[in-house]
């Protein structure tokens, strides 16, 4: 069987983002069937249909990218109880021009990151409502919620808890056999 391509959408921007700390975690922790990368958003310029006559070469780049793969898998934080405006620049990115989305059919999944206690749910659920839309069939179980982010690491960004590994691996474990399946 021929690993899966897997880009992998942070939304935090933060250099020190507890998110992208989880998404490295989750990328080491992937079965040998998964290859994962971290796909960068930050440097997409806001969507505007005006530019889509002569795209940006961020556009093009990015489309290209998210086209090639076989899934997704989104990290989240959660800002005043809806996603980051970069992740939702992505999607819509990704899903112009109409009727040429690089998203459609293709399995994703969410794990949502916050250093309050609800684990940034609303934005998990907001990712899902997007996808729903883009075509993008998410796993349904294991959910993710990770909260209290900001004591799962030590100052070298190494992750404290077991638990918190043993519940990550097992997500990875369930998302690989939902993309091998898929």
């Amino acid at each position: 069987m021929s690993k899966k391509k897997i880009a992998v959408l942070v939304g935090s921007l933060r250099k020190e983002s507890f998110n992208k700390k989880i998404a490295n975690q989750l990328i080491k922790l992937a079965p040998d069937s998964l290859e994962l990368e971290i796909v960068p958003i930050g440097q997409l310029p806001y969507y505007n249909e005006d530019l889509e006559q002569n795209p940006p070469t961020e556009y093009v780049d990015f489309r290209k990218k998210i086209k090639s793969v076989d899934g997704f898998l989104f990290v989240t934080p959660e800002y005043n109880r809806s996603i980051p405006g970069a992740l939702k620049n992505a999607f819509d990115v990704g899903s112009r021009p109409y009727g040429q989305s690089v998203w459609n059919g293709k399995p994703g999944a969410v794990v949502s990151v916050s250093i309050g206690a609800l684990g940034a749910f609303g934005a998990n659920h907001i990712v899902r409502q997007s996808m729903v839309h883009l075509n993008v069939p998410m796993m349904q179980q294991p959910e993710a919620y990770i909260g209290s982010a900001h004591t799962l690491f030590d100052e070298k960004g190494n992750l404290l808890s077991e638990d918190t590994r043993h519940f990550l691996k097992n997500y990875m474990d369930a998302y690989a056999s939902w993309v091998n399946n898929f």
